[in-house]
């Protein structure tokens, strides 16, 4: 594959990034308020994902991103099994709560996938020299991801710094009204003007170590089931290649995200004492001297849920958007 195919690898990632976005997002605030809330001294906490949900869907007002409206319309109707109707006050047809701060997830995540799946190729390329190994090479595969992992992660801290604490508002928020922020933009600003620059990039190294971390193991496994797959199922793969690529992002999902490490970030980015520790691994300590190892992978279930069904988005996405391009990766 040559250079000039590089611009459609990262073109493909961007595409990849808000598919992950509009799947995953309404997860993803679930899981941030479960990690701040269930692990804190003080403040309510939610038995689970499923009764942070209700809480944010019979607090948090009415939306306009129509694009979200089946995933709206089906949080409302499993709910309807085990929340009374009439204790959701959802107006309309669109959940604002659990997109929150999603403007920011974007931008930042469209960006971060581009890069991350762009340099991920371009230096598993380079790897191996250009060639199209029939087997994958760990040796190529883990130090590729791990540095397009670091790469993204100077790039996604601040997004998710300004989501985390956009998310943490609203519903059964520790946050006093006063000091809480009225948009995305507002946040970074803020944040800069409080913090210094530097503010703007806290937890960075916890989400460098999370992304290289994480994304080694990530495309490890999707690179292994992807290979198998198509092995198993080459005779039929051109009539069923998107189920295909979907059942290798579903597989892959459960592996994506490093969680205690994103415990610790997520704490580090709320925390509204600037001198707190930014050490990933005292945080954790803490944790798990107050709560035990299950604090330490609080919104585990979230986070899967979230994992499968985002990561198949992306996948799909991403394996498309190549075909289309006229990049071929077998």
């Amino acid at each position: 594959m040559g250079e000039a195919f590089a611009y459609k690898e990262y073109l493909a990632g961007l595409l990849a990034g808000v598919a992950t976005v509009i799947t995953g997002h309404p997860f993803d605030t679930v899981k941030v308020k479960l990690q701040i809330h269930n692990t804190e001294a003080h403040g309510i906490k939610y038995k689970n994902g499923l009764h942070c949900t209700t809480r944010i869907l019979q607090t948090e007002g009415v939306c306009s991103f129509n694009v979200f409206l089946p995933y709206t319309v089906l949080v409302k109707h499993v709910m309807s099994y085990s929340v009374p109707a009439s204790s959701l006050s959802v107006r309309g047809e669109e959940v604002k709560g659990l997109y929150r701060g999603a403007s920011s997830s974007f931008v930042g995540m469209a960006f971060e996938s581009s890069l991350l799946f762009g340099v991920y190729s371009q230096t598993k390329q380079s790897l191996q020299g250009g060639l199209q190994g029939d087997v994958p090479r760990p040796q190529v595969i883990i130090p590729s991801a791990a540095y397009s992992g670091a790469i993204i992660s100077f790039l996604l801290c601040p997004s998710e710094l300004v989501k985390c604490r956009m998310q943490i508002q609203g519903t059964d928020s520790l946050v006093p009204e006063f000091s809480r922020y009225s948009s995305p933009l507002d946040c970074a600003l803020q944040t800069v003007k409080n913090e210094g620059v530097t503010g703007i990039f806290r937890g960075g190294f916890t989400t460098l170590l999370r992304e290289s971390i994480g994304n080694a193991v990530f495309f490890s496994v999707y690179e292994y089931v992807r290979h198998y797959m198509h092995l198993q199922l080459k005779p039929t793969l051109s009539d069923r290649s998107n189920l295909v690529d979907m059942g290798i992002g579903i597989v892959t999902g459960g592996v994506a995200v490093f969680l205690p490490l994103d415990v610790a970030k997520t704490i580090i980015q709320t925390s509204p004492d600037k001198s707190s520790t930014r050490n990933p691994f005292l945080i954790l300590n803490s944790i798990y001297r107050r709560a035990g190892l299950k604090g330490c992978y609080t919104g585990l279930g979230q986070t899967i849920v979230r994992a499968f069904p985002a990561n198949a988005a992306a996948i799909v996405t991403w394996e498309l958007a190549m075909k289309m391009l006229g990049i071929n990766r077998d």
